[in-house]
């Protein structure tokens, strides 16, 4: 089967030495990923046609398009797949269930995402070891972490992936790197077929995502699509001792022959985990002595901000980094150099003894528990879209530090009942503002239930794109409103 001039045989072996003069591949979406994955189509001399229903990528149509490559933007654009289509490059997020893709199902047409693009575009002479990140949370972070103790290591590093910068970019630069640390999502790895990273890191697994699926329980799929990451790996599949879970899918994935796992744990690490031991990380797992001895990599101290489960990302990404050689002392020194990025558990103001604290990054409820669990007296600010998870375990988990809550977002209704079952106490307002400028609002509600002693949190357990540009465009709106607000006072 197959849509058009060349064979499925063909593709499932396509590499960048293979002629792709005859493959008509068609790329789903024109996002960041998207015009990436047309640049590195065109790169290897495929005939590339682009679709997309949105029309706000016009800029980067035009550039493609110089390129000879094939854009159709609008409504409609996607409904039918393009005769002669011999491959399908998606998007992350875009379902299985897009008619595009079903068509290419049903037709016996390869899809792949621009992970699995960037990976056969390497092959098989131009390979870079991957070092692979996933998890419902902290996956920013750990590659983050990662990247920055590769880089004090002397290594050409690049962080890549889900973190903002498509694999394709970095691979079709001019710097020679060694090294990729690469953040996967759910849907990246959904894609992915022929992928065999150097290491890989489960960080946890909690409900996020999981009306992608489109079932009654996605769950099991959301966690056989993480599982995806540990297959083929090469060197170590690094899992979280706290959850077994994470180890479960060590033991069943499919590694090449040699492959170690090892776990990291808050607790003191036995043989092949990295963990803790009198403020200090420690390695047990890449030592010659490890079952008698262990190397001291970095304090505690090191990691900003030392909450736990940053503690914990840090750990993974020690695993990563020492599973790939680094030095022992470049660990504590990327970990001290680190600037992370905003918008986690990132305090932007304080005034008559009232925080304010930005943690719009804390897409999911296990992500907002983080930062709850940081905080004693807080007013929580709330909501965005759900994504198929639920409040109820969160809300029971804190409901005495709450001190009230502003909730805003497509999925109020559900965060302001879940509050009322369990939280009957805590005050609640519910804004039914869908425009942007809701912070406002958002801030002076806030303002006025929040007392000398608390913290005013802006961690909704939510995604943002309901509303927002994203959740960095939350957190800085937020942030623009506490100053306007603060300034008032």
């Amino acid at each position: 089967m197959g849509g058009g001039a060349v064979t499925l045989d063909w593709m499932a072996t396509a590499n960048r030495l293979s002629d792709w003069g005859a493959a008509h591949v068609v790329v789903a979406g024109l996002g960041v990923s998207g015009f990436a994955a047309a640049d590195g189509l065109m790169s290897l001399g495929a005939t590339v046609t682009v679709l997309d229903e949105s029309t706000r990528y016009a800029d980067k149509a035009t550039l493609l398009e110089a390129l000879d490559v094939t854009v159709v933007l609008g409504a409609g654009a996607t409904a039918t797949l393009p005769p002669g289509t011999d491959l399908v490059v998606t998007s992350p997020g875009w379902r299985p269930s897009a008619p595009l893709l079903r068509q290419a199902a049903a037709a016996g047409i390869p899809v792949w995402g621009e992970t699995e693009l960037a990976w056969r575009m390497m092959q098989p002479d131009r390979v870079i070891p991957w070092l692979g990140i996933t998890g419902t949370n902290g996956k920013t972070t750990t590659t983050q972490m990662v990247e920055s103790i590769l880089i004090a290591d002397g290594r050409k590093a690049a962080a890549v992936g889900n973190i903002g910068r498509p694999i394709i970019e970095a691979i079709l630069d001019d710097v020679d790197y060694d090294v990729f640390a690469v953040e996967l999502s759910s849907f990246q790895l959904h894609w992915m077929n022929s992928v065999a990273l150097h290491s890989a890191a489960v960080l946890n697994l909690h409900p996020d995502h999981l009306e992608w699926y489109e079932v009654d329980d996605g769950m099991p799929l959301y966690a056989a699509d993480k599982a995806r990451i540990y297959e083929r790996v090469t060197h170590s599949c690094v899992y979280n001792v706290a959850e077994p879970v994470t180890e479960k899918m060590v033991e069943d994935a499919d590694v090449t022959e040699g492959a170690r796992a090892i776990g990291f744990t808050m607790g003191i690490p036995a043989t092949s985990m990295i963990g803790i031991v009198d403020e200090l990380i420690v390695d047990r797992a890449f030592v010659p002595q490890r079952r008698d001895s262990a190397l001291e990599l970095a304090k505690v101290a090191d990691v900003h901000p030392q909450a736990p489960h940053n503690v914990a990302n840090a750990l993974a990404a020690a695993a990563l980094t020492r599973s790939y050689g680094v030095a022992a002392s470049s660990v504590a020194a990327g970990l001290q150099r680190l600037q992370l990025g905003g918008h986690r558990i990132q305090q932007i103001a304080e005034k008559g003894g009232i925080r304010w604290v930005d943690d719009s990054k804390a897409t999911n409820p296990h992500a907002a528990n983080s930062a709850m669990s940081a905080f004693d007296s807080f007013v929580w600010v709330a909501g965005g879209q759900a994504k198929g998870t639920t409040f109820d375990d969160l809300v029971e988990a804190h409901r005495g530090k709450i001190r009230g809550a502003v909730v805003i977002g497509v999925d109020r209704q559900q965060i302001a009942e879940t509050l009322a079952r369990h939280a009957p106490e805590v005050p609640v307002r519910v804004l039914d503002t869908t425009d942007t400028g809701v912070m406002d609002e958002v801030v002076a509600v806030a303002g006025t239930m929040a007392r000398p002693g608390d913290v005013v949190l802006l961690s909704p357990g939510g995604a943002s794109l309901d509303m927002f540009d994203g959740y960095a465009d939350r957190g800085d709106r937020f942030t623009e409103a506490v100053k306007r607000y603060l300034a008032r006072a």
